[in-house]
């Protein structure tokens, strides 16, 4: 039997629907159980640094993560003050800026703001930027997408600083991770797909002048609960991402090139049941794994084994029950 996980964090993202107050009542549970870190998306649900805040409170002891912020729906600045603001009320822990490029579902249909292109550049851009205004000196910059003329962060850090981690899932957005970002994000991935990332993350920070590498992070999904009972949320779950072409191509890449092919088919012919279905049996247990409580902990410790640092669990809500659900699953992961 392979040894628990060393560093554990536990994502709200999947649970949001449930109310604001159940992150507070996780946060508490995660920090009883020994986990490290709390996170929590952002989409049109609970806002993540409010969320964050609230947790933080609740349980002191956990670093506090975003994943991810869509970089269009806010300025560097205004991220980098909400980040600052959290690291001054819990000097002593990790805030985790998680980032990403999103897609234009997020940001033009939900949120009417343009998706914009050149998705690389407006990363590379971002992450240099917060850099640049916790370090805590004025900023002027000026980029292609944002511009700051003696800027200064009117919070004063001490030692500890935010830290910026980069969502990625493609070859160019891992090697940028790796170069820039103090840590890279990984989701929709089965754990042997994870070693081919890490390569391109390490391709990126080999470019660093000071030899450091990203920290690995990766959100791990699973639910302790009958496969019966969340099947069919899994292929539609799987199902939503795949019509995204920057998901297609990381499924493809990690084995489910057939699947991904007749999905979109299917969905290009308006055949949206039958899209669904394409979602085969492998490729649901690759990256929704549904199981006992001690399948899930051998799911979750393949991550770490395959080169993640810090698996963090996204728990599958599935079954009659969620709340227990939830219980049973975030106890199998550390177990």
């Amino acid at each position: 039997m392979t040894s628990p996980i060393e560093h554990a964090g536990f994502t709200f993202a999947s649970i949001m629907a449930l109310g604001p107050q159940l992150a507070v009542d996780t946060a508490r549970q995660a920090a009883d159980l020994g986990y490290e870190s709390f996170w929590t998306a952002e989409t049109t649900g609970p806002e993540a640094f409010t969320t964050l805040a609230a947790a933080g409170a609740a349980a002191p002891s956990l670093g506090l993560g975003t994943g991810v912020i869509p970089i269009q729906l806010r300025t560097p600045m205004t991220v980098a003050m909400a980040a600052a603001t959290l690291q001054a009320l819990h000097p002593d822990r990790d805030v985790l800026v998680g980032i990403g490029i999103s897609s234009p579902v997020v940001t033009e249909r939900w949120h009417g703001v343009d998706y914009g292109d050149r998705p690389l550049a407006r990363c590379r851009e971002y992450i240099t930027l917060l850099k640049e205004i916790w370090a805590g000196d004025a900023v002027t910059f000026e980029g292609d997408f944002w511009s700051l003329s003696r800027s200064r962060l009117g919070v004063r850090l001490g030692e500890r600083k935010p830290k910026v981690v980069l969502g990625a899932l493609n070859p160019q957005m891992l090697a940028l991770g790796g170069e820039l970002a103090d840590g890279v994000l990984l989701n929709y991935l089965p754990a042997s797909h994870v070693p081919w990332s890490v390569e391109r993350i390490r391709e990126g920070s080999s470019r660093r002048s000071d030899g450091t590498s990203p920290t690995v992070y990766a959100y791990v999904h699973a639910g302790v609960t009958e496969r019966e009972h969340g099947i069919d949320n899994a292929r539609k779950d799987l199902f939503s991402y795949a019509v995204v072409d920057a998901y297609a191509k990381n499924f493809e890449r990690a084995g489910f090139g057939d699947d991904v092919r007749e999905l979109r088919e299917r969905h290009a012919a308006k055949d949206r049941e039958g899209a669904v279905a394409a979602v085969g049996d492998a490729f649901v247990d690759a990256i929704d794994f549904m199981g006992t409580h001690d399948e899930v902990r051998d799911f979750a410790r393949a991550y770490a084994q395959a080169g993640v640092d810090v698996p963090i669990l996204m728990p599958l809500p599935w079954g009659p029950d969620r709340r227990q659900v939830i219980d049973d699953t975030m106890a199998a992961f550390v177990a």
